[in-house]
């Protein structure tokens, strides 16, 4: 598979551009300035985001679980740029990170992490579920898998429609053993549904290596008994998610049926606030961010082509950080939802 097209800072396809084979084999697309400074910053607001949202669980401002998205920025910000309005975009638990790179608000999201009457679920739904009809997102699941099938029923709903929007499901390594994932895959690819399958591959399902877990460790190619296609990418390089988001939209949309991504990344942080993630070394963690962060590796590229000076970059930080610091204090200082909103939104 080989990417035939860019897309400009603002989503829209511009001229096509030739992708480049990298040192390991794998397919990148060229990233134009605008392209790689809106990664950049995209990237950058999730990192920063979800720093503060860890601050605020500590603080005890955000209870039940919260799972962050630190290290993975890469795996949905590539993706969104393959996509066009009308896609949709559903996942699991581990899910700001997905919600702000489909453009829901800083403010929206953190005052539904904190229960708040301004949150987008109205406070009901917190980290796990929170929902944006307008920006396409689904969820945010907190059953394991179970995303998956209803991702499927998305791209079901776009086929009976007779549009030609692609949605987007993303799950772990853990969820990918799931059976209802299964059943999925079969029926996806027997009437030709257009989803792409992201499977989030970060090392570890909570705390147990893919290697414990899992007799087949190559996740692209859990949908070959179906004859679904499936490819390894590098999710810790926004420009090989961005080049294979592309090709698998773009067979999605020409009706071909379904793909699996498998994105090769790693969560920096444990599975959830509560996990101290001591199944896994110092040194593993920190060989992963000097090696392979995917905002760094950006940061790095915008320098030496002299498309970004330090000053610049650093202005970017604070803006993004005084965006994630007025979402922090409108989420701590809106009122709590009324207790009459335990009656709303019931389907009896």
């Amino acid at each position: 598979m080989a990417p035939n097209k860019t897309a400009s800072a603002s989503g829209r396809k511009s001229a096509a551009k030739p992708a480049r084979k990298d040192f390991n084999g794998g397919t990148y697309a060229e990233f134009d300035k605008d392209q790689e400074i809106k990664a950049y910053r995209d990237m950058l607001l999730i990192r920063r985001f979800e720093e503060k949202a860890g601050q605020l669980y500590g603080m005890g401002f955000i209870g039940g679980f919260c799972h962050l998205y630190i290290g993975q920025e890469a795996v949905v910000v590539g993706m969104q740029m393959s996509l066009k309005e009308g896609d949709q975009v559903i996942t699991g638990y581990r899910d700001h990170g997905h919600m702000l790179a489909t453009g829901m608000s800083a403010r929206g999201v953190m005052a539904e992490l904190t229960g708040r009457r301004g949150g987008y679920s109205k406070g009901k739904g917190g980290s796990m579920h929170m929902f944006s009809k307008e920006k396409q997102f689904y969820g945010g699941h907190g059953i394991v898998g179970a995303q998956v099938s209803l991702g499927t029923g998305l791209a079901f709903a776009n086929k009976y429609r007779g549009n030609d929007s692609v949605s987007t499901a993303y799950f772990g390594d853990g969820a990918a053993n799931q059976g209802q994932v299964y059943e999925s895959f079969n029926m996806a690819q027997l009437w030709k549904l257009p989803i792409v399958y992201v499977i989030e591959n970060n090392r570890y399902a909570m705390g147990t290596s893919v290697s414990r877990a899992s007799a087949q460790t190559d996740f692209s190619q859990r949908g070959a008994s179906f004859g679904i296609p499936g490819f390894q990418v590098d999710g810790m390089d926004v420009r090989a998610v961005k080049a294979a988001g592309d090709e698998a939209v773009e067979h999605c949309r020409s009706g071909k049926g379904p793909v699996i991504l498998e994105m090769l990344t790693y969560r920096y942080r444990g599975h959830s606030m509560s996990d101290p993630a001591k199944y896994r070394s110092k040194d593993e963690v920190q060989k992963m961010r000097s090696e392979h962060d995917p905002i760094e590796q950006v940061k790095i590229r915008l320098m030496d082509k002299g498309w970004a000076t330090e000053e610049q970059l650093k202005a970017m930080d604070k803006d993004v950080r005084d965006i994630v610091s007025d979402s922090a204090d409108f989420a701590q200082s809106d009122p709590e939802p009324d207790t009459s909103e335990l009656y709303t939104d019931i389907l009896l």
